[in-house]
């Protein structure tokens, strides 16, 4: 549970006063879209294009809905006109019409023309892929950030997909020429599109500054680290990974931890040390997804960029997931797209090993250069984990043995808490203080401090 939630007032069962007949007052139950997905299979196997539409239902569901069925058509590419065709778009009419959906999800980025046939011949509403995440997203963002960050996201998409009034407004025309109308007939145009794709416009440039300003304080925190040389280690995978369970157990951050799709969105920094007691910083990032849409990609760019900027990477992979290499490869895919996170060294963390097969756990750690198999629920494998980032965090620190006079304790506290204190003793003169500091508390202890032999 989040810190905050914690906190707040919670409900007391049993006191409700829901009623049961819908015909004494009003209809007070909250009613669940019922929704039929629809996938189009143009490449892989028959269960790649199973699990992708088993994804589709888990992301349908987190957004709120109930799933009816679940439709695969095998094409060589999605139909330019309707994505499935028009003979199969009846037949989906009908399926609709006999299950009482009242939305259709597409397994896909839909173009506005395909999304508007569609929906004539179904008689519902026609969602694809990349609209139901970004509706997830915009149910699950909390900080001003990513608020800003989904807002733009979403009007970037809906941008290209406006309506007009249609009929309602009568176009501008010419002559005869130009309509065959004549005289009488210019109408007043279609402005009301216009406008609302003016305001679109405007809203988005200013999003685009105001998520730039907060990239500069971003930064600012970012290089304060730098500045300290406190390593960093990002924590990437694919979405519902165990990516916040994994920070919980680390660093008990207290971060979110549910069971659904895309469940912690605001990057979380936490402080960390390692076995030998150095000091890293370990974030939480956004979670990844097949098929991200790039207009979230391009939004939560300042977000992403906690990967690039990090010493290391955990790569967090679903073990008891039916095709954990498809999320190894999805997650890779979008960061390729980062700059400056390809060369960064990675470890695949292997979650869930606790409900994971033995044989796909084998094989994933076959074919991987550097895995460690863990579950955050259990806590097994954690201190492998531990051993293992110790081991590749660059080291930035020195190692010293110093005489600090006792006036100076205060650079004997900062040796605890930012460096790996390895003997201290006291003497007459002041404290001997062998350790391994970084390079700030390096520089200040060569002014203050004497060197052991030459010390009076």
């Amino acid at each position: 549970m989040d810190l905050a939630e914690r906190q707040a007032l919670r409900r007391v069962a049993g006191l409700s006063t829901e009623l049961e007949d819908v015909t004494e007052v009003e209809y007070r139950q909250l009613r669940l879209e019922r929704v039929v997905l629809v996938g189009v299979w143009t490449s892989g196997t028959a269960t790649d294009a199973e699990n992708s539409l088993l994804e589709l239902k888990l992301l349908a569901e987190t957004a709120g809905s109930e799933v009816l069925e679940g439709l695969i058509q095998r094409r060589q590419k999605p139909d330019t006109a309707t994505y499935i065709g028009s003979g199969k778009a009846q037949e989906l009419a009908d399926i609709v019409s006999a299950t009482g959906a009242d939305t259709v999800v597409c397994d896909g980025e839909l173009s506005p023309g395909q999304l508007r046939q569609l929906e004539e011949i179904v008689k519902v509403k026609v969602i694809d892929r990349t609209m139901l995440i970004l509706d997830i997203f915009a149910q699950h963002a909390k900080s001003r950030e990513g608020k800003a960050q989904v807002e733009l996201a979403q009007l970037n998409y809906l941008l290209p997909r406006l309506r007009g009034w249609g009929g309602n407004l009568s176009r501008q025309v010419g002559g005869r020429a130009a309509g065959g109308v004549g005289m009488g007939g210019r109408g007043p145009g279609e402005t009301k599109i216009e406008l609302d794709r003016r305001r679109i416009r405007e809203r988005m440039a200013k999003l685009r500054r105001q998520i730039g300003g907060m990239t500069t304080a971003r930064e600012t925190k970012r290089s304060r680290r730098t500045q300290r040389e406190v390593p960093a280690v990002a924590i990437a995978g694919y979405t519902n990974a165990g990516k916040s369970s994994l920070l919980n157990r680390l660093t008990g951050a207290g971060v979110l931890v549910e069971d659904s799709l895309f469940a912690t969105l605001d990057p979380t920094v936490r402080r960390a040390h390692t076995p030998d007691g150095r000091l890293f910083t370990l974030a939480d990032t956004v979670g990844f997804v097949r098929h991200l849409p790039h207009q979230l990609v391009e939004a939560f760019r300042s977000t992403l960029e906690e990967v690039a900027d990090a010493d290391l990477i955990l790569h967090v992979v679903d073990g008891s997931h039916p095709d954990p290499e498809s999320q190894l490869a999805a997650v890779r895919e979008v960061i390729g797209d980062i700059e400056g996170a390809r060369d960064i060294p990675e470890i695949v963390v292997i979650n869930k090993a606790d409900a994971a097969d033995p044989v796909v756990l084998a094989q994933l750690t076959a074919k991987e250069n550097h895995t460690v198999v863990v579950s955050a629920r259990t806590g097994a494998g954690l201190d492998e984990l531990r051993a293992v980032i110790e081991r590749e965090l660059p080291r930035f620190d020195q190692e010293v043995r110093l005489l600090v006079p006792y006036e100076r304790g205060d650079l004997i506290s900062r040796a605890h808490k930012e460096g790996e204190v390895l003997g201290v003793e006291h003497t007459g003169d002041g404290t001997v203080l062998h350790a391994r500091v970084l390079p700030g508390l390096f520089a200040e202890l060569e002014r203050t401090a004497k060197p052991v032999e030459t010390a009076v």
